[in-house]
């Protein structure tokens, strides 16, 4: 599935040190015959190597970085994160109101702005795609679908599994154009931050029913979206618009000369997939693609002295083993502990990781506020791993143990070298270990959301700034993905979320992280900064701390 990027084409290339800097005109520019070098400056081309490519680019269905940063590009929220940061800015909203009860949220809505399809955005379209999500039925349902409504606003109109509680979504209401009041069943303190993910970004109406968006066969582990909506005609109200998409090949957006905030420098995006860092850096050297993200820490150095840009994102992540208690021997908490103390995660994070990264103790980073280590810790040691194997009645245990492929990210720059290093550390303990290895998108997610892996390897980047997006995305309610139910952990990180009281909600993740630690639901091992690299010729990249980069302000000089 690998991709070389793009060749070039054109006449024009400058070597600086020993990278090649390409003009606008001869790396993917859109001079026409007879342009000038500013009419190609003007019209120039951003070529993106990503590790794979999205999995829909309909964001109620995402919940991967890949589609997320295509669709960032095309579709806005109401609120999104400020830039540089994780405090929350204006966005489709231009100011908002909480009530006392901090139950309703009322948002003042920019006027004149209008979806690529022509179709007026106002409070109507505000709440005909919260209606969207509340009513989804069937597949639609499962969080390995809608993972963030889920996650977040948790139940739908009529849940058609036990396993979904109440909906937090209380209602939606269009006061006149501008105005929309959002009603909740109970108070949040961490919604307003919520809504700056992706997953909730206001698409046309028009359009996801003319495209059939809501059309999803198949099963929770593959979905199988027959509508076009996700693939062919994703309508928002962004920066660009979509143009076209092969898969394995390359992903166009073009410029919204229509958009009524300030209008992008360039003129298209192209998304090629380029799976391994190694390529995508070579790629970049030889001046077929602008940028990329998750270069390997290895490659730094070189990449510098290339004449590169590398630029540091500062660690907003954690990557980790999880458990998936839908099959029985993950159901042992032995069997859980066990695992625990067999890996030596200094040695994984030693031998994979670059300069910052550092050992994870817990399912949020440190630098996140209620971070504490008041809790069980699970050391390095062979002998504890094999004495709670023989306590826990397993004999000869088996662990199917599944890792991506096509894919690199901060918290797993090498997901194939983690695990050689990982299996060789439970075999050492005592276990056998079965590989299992997929595609990242769509199979892997699909696979591990749906809770058909029983360990598996996985990370998180924080998508805003609040413990409830990393503990609480984790483990407030059920999860197929986890697949336990722990009413403990569920109420104190439910009790977390609906405080006021900053104080009160820092004890509260507190004694979160203390319950989770004792049942052991996963291992944190590692987090890390994550590295971009960019021509010396991109300029106004401004790289977000949870992913939320919108390339509107980016230039090629």
């Amino acid at each position: 599935m690998r991709r070389d990027g793009m060749p070039l084409r054109g006449t024009l290339a400058v070597i600086v040190g020993a990278v090649l800097i390409i003009s606008t005109a001869a790396c993917g520019g859109d001079a026409e015959p007879g342009a000038t070098a500013t009419d190609a400056a003007k019209g120039s081309t951003f070529i993106f190597a990503s590790s794979a490519d999205p999995s829909i680019l309909d964001p109620a269905y995402h919940s991967d970085g890949e589609s997320s940063r295509v669709t960032n590009q095309i579709f806005e929220t109401l609120v999104t994160t400020e830039k540089g940061g994780t405090g929350v800015a204006p966005s489709l909203a231009e100011s908002w109101e909480v009530s006392e009860d901090a139950k309703t949220y009322t948002f003042k809505l920019h006027q004149g702005v209008k979806f690529h399809d022509g179709e007026a955005f106002n409070a109507a379209a505000v709440c005909a795609n919260f209606e969207r999500w509340y009513n989804f039925t069937g597949l639609s349902q499962s969080d390995s679908v809608s993972y963030y409504w889920v996650t977040v606003f948790r139940g739908f109109a009529k849940n058609e599994s036990d396993t979904l509680g109440k909906s937090l979504y209380g209602g939606c209401a269009a006061k006149d154009d501008n105005t929309v009041e959002l009603k909740l069943t109970e108070p949040s303190a961490a919604v307003l931050s919520a809504l700056t993910l992706s997953s909730f970004a206001i698409a046309s109406p028009k359009a996801l029913k003319d495209y059939k968006a809501d059309e999803v066969g198949g099963t929770a582990e593959s979905p199988l979206f027959t509508g076009t909506f996700g693939t062919e005609h994703p309508v928002g109200t962004g920066p660009f618009k979509f143009s076209s998409w092969t898969r394995g090949d390359k992903l166009e957006l073009v410029r919204n000369d229509d958009y009524w905030g300030e209008k992008a420098k360039l003129s298209k995006i192209i998304y090629r997939p380029i799976e391994k860092a190694a390529d995508r850096a070579q790629a970049l050297r030889a001046g077929s693609v602008h940028a990329f993200d998750y270069a390997d820490p290895a490659d730094l150095e070189s990449l510098r002295s290339a004449g590169v840009q590398v630029i540091e994102r500062a660690p907003f992540n954690m990557g980790y083993l999880g458990f998936s208690q839908k099959t029985k021997i993950m159901q042992n908490q032995k069997i859980r502990q066990a695992i625990a103390h067999a890996i030596n995660r200094e040695n994984v994070v030693k031998t994979k990781y670059g300069a910052g990264a550092k050992v994870a103790n817990a399912f949020m980073p440190d630098s996140l506020w209620s971070y504490t280590e008041d809790f069980a810790k699970y050391d390095y040691s062979v002998d504890k791993a094999k004495q709670l194997i023989a306590e826990s009645g397993e004999a000869n245990p088996t662990l199917e143990f599944c890792y991506p492929s096509g894919v690199s990210r901060a918290y797993m720059v090498d997901p194939a070298g983690n695990f050689q290093l990982m299996k060789a550390d439970l075999e050492a303990a005592g276990f056998k270990v079965n590989p299992k290895t997929s595609p990242w998108s769509p199979d892997y997610l699909n696979t591990t959301q749906a809770g058909d892996c029983p360990l598996f390897m996985l990370g998180w980047n924080g998508d805003f700034g609040d413990p409830d997006n990393f503990l609480g995305t984790f483990f407030q309610s059920f999860s197929s993905q986890w697949s336990f139910k722990n009413e403990p952990i569920f109420k104190v990180l439910n009790d977390a979320e609906q405080e006021p009281d900053q104080a009160k909600r820092e004890e509260l993740y507190k004694q979160a992280n203390a319950l989770i630690a004792e049942f052991v639901p996963g291992v944190p091992y590692a987090q890390s900064p994550s590295f971009s690299a960019a021509a010396k010729n991109v300029q106004g990249w401004e790289p977000s701390p949870v992913l939320n980069d919108v390339f509107a302000t980016i230039s090629l000089s």
